[in-house]
């Protein structure tokens, strides 16, 4: 019997942003423990990284920000625009532009590697990309 219940479930998408029925497997795998099947979801979706790397990502947000005398803008793009609209996305975005700022990056390589929550703004792209099971990509940084 599932150590888990249908709030347990429910917790686990509105955290990860995963579908439901993925999030019911992880769940399964991480008997019951949502802190772990957070941890499982993050490392199938980055078994799904490398299988979404050739596909166009059209949509996306614009943000702009700014710190002390400069402007910033950044492009942050996914594939569909459901994923664009989400809450999660858009708080990704936000939390991104706001590292660039910080760090004053004024390009896409210098916005990757700018820090954020402990990681490089890359590695926490990655780590959303994998959850979201949709590839995401820090397009323009100016």
């Amino acid at each position: 019997m599932a150590n888990y219940t249908a709030a347990d479930v429910k917790t686990l998408r509105e955290r990860s942003g995963a579908g439901m029925m993925d999030c019911k497997s992880a769940l399964d795998e991480a008997n019951g423990d949502v802190d772990k099947a957070m941890e499982v979801l993050r490392l199938k979706g980055l078994k799904g990284v490398t299988k979404r790397e050739g596909r166009t990502t059209s949509n996306g947000i614009i943000i702009a920000r700014v710190a002390g005398n400069k402007g910033y803008l950044i492009e942050l793009a996914c594939e569909t625009d459901f994923v664009a609209k989400a809450e999660k996305f858009v708080a990704l975005g936000d939390l991104i532009a706001d590292a660039i700022a910080a760090a004053g990056a004024e390009t896409v390589e210098a916005g990757l590697a700018a820090s954020v929550s402990g990681k490089t703004v890359g590695d926490a792209i990655t780590d959303e990309a994998a959850i979201m099971g949709e590839k995401v990509e820090l397009r323009k940084v100016t």
